[in-house]
């Protein structure tokens, strides 16, 4: 097997693990969301430590450390991340998956946004026809919805502001989610202790299937994402960009299919025009590169 075959292997799992992470997070339906994000911040901690120590990544560390500027943007990127992490779970656990797949998916164009705004990218006339067709579906779903869908909203923002950060960022993505969660584990630890001294936590006092898959989060946070940094370094860009919609498309499947969440004409409308924005998008990107290779 050649090196682009197992990467895109190792991306695709990371991009299907991903999709199904919402039967993951509903099995722990019984627990405060709150709970389920303070046990999935320690827990991941605790296992990057343990892996960065395995692979003796302790001086990648130390010259993060080193580099005081990404100090504070680590502190904001903790806060956007324990965020997105929150309104996910909770999200799925108040029966709205197909919302929050929403979020994923109009991400990738919010990203484009982002990076026109901040970074001074320039968007090709396709690309800005792919964000007005995205805008006019999510403007439809509000219409109809009554209301804004905020879950949405937050979702694809907060990981479009949090993805904006890291990428001018030093650390690699096991380093920088170790420095996020340890920023985030301290408050975490203390809230999770307070909980325990009430009598009020999950932890130790539900059953052993509970206390298993709250100490698993960590293991469900960075598996994904160690293969995804496995197999995005092994297979093109344009072809990330293409695999990337296999998650939120899993998890519009496991809402309507497994948990038979709502999915009415108003969504399919909604989701049809951002699905051909995505096509548009993604297709005008490959030519893009495909272009630039040939320079």
């Amino acid at each position: 097997m050649d090196t682009t075959t197992k990467g895109a292997i190792t991306a695709v799992s990371a991009f299907f693990l991903w999709g199904i992470f919402p039967i993951y997070w509903k099995a722990l339906h019984h627990v405060p969301s709150t709970q389920i994000l303070a046990h999935r911040v320690v827990w991941s901690f605790v296992f990057i430590l343990f892996l960065v120590s395995v692979q003796r990544r302790w001086k990648e560390v130390n010259s993060i450390i080193s580099f005081s500027r990404d100090v504070p943007r680590f502190l904001f990127t903790s806060f956007l991340l324990a965020t997105n992490w929150l309104i996910y779970i909770w999200a799925v656990n108040t029966n709205q998956i197909v919302e929050a797949s929403l979020g994923y998916f109009i991400n990738p164009l919010v990203n484009v946004c982002l990076g026109m705004i901040f970074l001074r990218e320039r968007l090709y006339r396709w690309q800005i026809l792919s964000v007005v067709l995205a805008f006019i579906g999510v403007l439809f779903l509000t219409l109809h919805y009554g209301r804004v869908p905020w879950i949405a909203f937050t979702l694809a923002f907060t990981f479009g502001a949090y993805g904006l950060l890291r990428k001018t960022a030093k650390a690699g993505s096991m380093v920088g989610l170790l420095f996020e969660t340890a920023i985030l584990t301290p408050i975490a630890l203390v809230y999770v202790i307070a909980l325990s001294i009430q009598g009020s936590g999950a932890f130790l006092s539900i059953g052993l299937h509970t206390d298993v898959l709250l100490t698993g989060a960590g293991l469900v946070t960075a598996i994904p994402l160690l293969l995804f940094a496995h197999g995005a370094r092994r297979i093109q860009y344009s072809t990330v960009g293409f695999l990337q919609y296999i998650a939120p498309t899993g998890q519009l499947l496991v809402g309507v299919l497994l948990y038979k969440e709502l999915f009415t004409r108003t969504h399919a409308i909604s989701f049809g025009l951002v699905w051909v924005a995505i096509v548009i998008y993604s297709v005008s990107s490959f030519i893009s590169y495909k272009k630039r290779l040939n320079l």
